[in-house]
C-alpha cells in the first residue's frame, strides 16, 4: 500500500482549512498527533468537518492503514490516557470480532486526539458487539429500539476516547435509505426522550442513508442521534435545512482538496437533548474508486 500524503502536506491544508472557519490551529497541537500517523498514511480518505454554527474549531479525520494499531500512538503519544476503562479494550475486541476494512483516527485542531472508526467489511449485528466484554450496556439495552427502526446493519463505529462514547454508523436498507418518513424520524428522536424537531430538519433528515447513535457507559440512554444523507460532489447549499454563516459557506465551497472536480460535501442533522444542528465536511482527499461512490457510479 502506498504510504499515501506526507504529514507536512496534510498539515497545511488542516491550517488552510482551519483558517477558512476561524478555528486557532497551533502547530505544537495537531502536529504531535499528525507525526505520530504519518508512517500509516494511505491514499485513502480525509475529511474535514465542522459542526454547529459557530467557529473555532475544525476536525480532521484521516484513513490509516488497516494493519497498524491506531490505539498505541495515541496512548505512546499521551493523546489519550492511560485507563482500565472498557474504552481502552473495545478496539482489539471489535477488531477479534470482525474483519475490519478501514480504519480512522480523528481529531481536532483546538480539541485534540478524539476517536478512532473501525469500517467493516461486512455489516455487523447488534447482538454480535452487544456481546463483547468491552461493549457500553447501553448497546444491548436498546436492542428492540434499533430493530423496530429498521436499524440492523453496523457498517462503521467510532470510539470517543474522550468523551468515553461509542458511535455505531447503521446503514438503512433499500426501502428506507433516502426515503425516511417524517413519522419515523420524529417516532426514533422522541422514544429516547428528545425534544420536538424543527420541520426543516426533520425533512432533510429523511434524505438519510445513515443514521448513527451516540452511547456510553454511564447510561442506557442514547445521548444523540444523526442522520447523514450521502455524500456527493457539489453539495447544493440552497437545499440545506438552515442559512449557514459565511464561515460555514466559505469552508464548503473553498476547503482545500487533492482531487479534480468538484468538492465532495457531506451533512448530517444531530440531535441532542439540548439542540439540533447540521454538521457539515469536506472531503480533502480521496481514492479513484472513492470518488466513483460519491458520484453514484459505484
Amino acid at each position: 500500500m502506498s504510504r499515501g500524503i506526507e504529514a507536512e502536506e496534510l498539515y497545511a491544508a488542516v491550517e488552510k482549512a482551519a483558517a477558512l472557519v476561524g478555528a486557532r490551529c497551533a502547530r505544537d497541537e495537531v502536529w504531535p498527533i499528525l507525526s505520530a500517523y504519518q508512517d500509516a498514511f494511505t491514499e485513502g480518505l480525509i475529511v474535514f468537518s465542522i459542526g454547529g454554527r459557530e467557529a473555532g474549531e475544525l476536525e480532521y479525520t484521516v484513513q490509516v492503514s488497516a494493519e497498524t494499531d491506531p490505539y498505541q500512538p495515541a496512548l505512546a503519544g499521551g493523546f489519550v490516557p492511560q485507563t482500565d476503562h472498557p474504552v481502552s479494550t473495545l478496539l482489539p475486541e471489535i477488531r477479534s470480532r470482525a474483519p475490519v476494512g478501514d480504519l480512522f483516527i480523528d481529531g481536532g485542531v483546538v480539541g485534540g486526539f478524539k476517536k478512532i472508526y473501525s469500517q467493516f467489511q461486512a455489516p455487523q449485528k447488534v447482538a454480535d458487539l452487544a456481546a463483547l466484554p468491552s461493549a457500553p450496556p447501553a448497546l444491548a439495552a436498546n436492542a428492540d429500539y434499533f430493530a423496530r427502526h429498521g436499524l440492523t446493519d453496523i457498517v462503521l463505529t467510532g470510539i470517543d476516547y474522550q468523551n468515553r462514547t461509542m458511535n455505531l454508523y447503521f446503514q438503512l436498507p433499500a426501502p428506507l435509505a433516502g426515503n425516511l418518513e417524517d413519522k419515523a424520524v420524529r417516532a426514533m428522536l422522541r422514544e429516547i426522550g428528545l425534544p420536538e424537531p424543527s420541520d426543516p430538519m426533520v425533512t432533510y433528515a429523511r434524505g438519510s442513508y445513515r443514521v448513527y447513535p451516540t452511547i456510553g457507559w454511564d447510561s442506557p440512554q442514547i445521548k444523540r442521534i444523526s442522520f447523514a444523507p450521502q455524500p456527493r460532489r457539489g453539495m447544493d447549499l440552497t437545499a440545506l435545512p438552515v442559512q449557514l454563516p459565511a464561515h460555514m459557506e466559505q469552508f464548503l465551497r473553498g476547503a482545500p482538496h487533492t482531487y479534480t472536480g468538484e468538492l465532495v460535501n457531506a451533512s448530517a442533522v444531530k440531535w441532542t437533548p439540548t439542540a439540533e444542528h447540521l454538521d457539515l465536511a469536506a472531503y480533502y482527499q480521496a481514492t479513484p474508486r472513492q470518488l466513483q461512490f460519491f458520484d453514484g457510479n459505484a
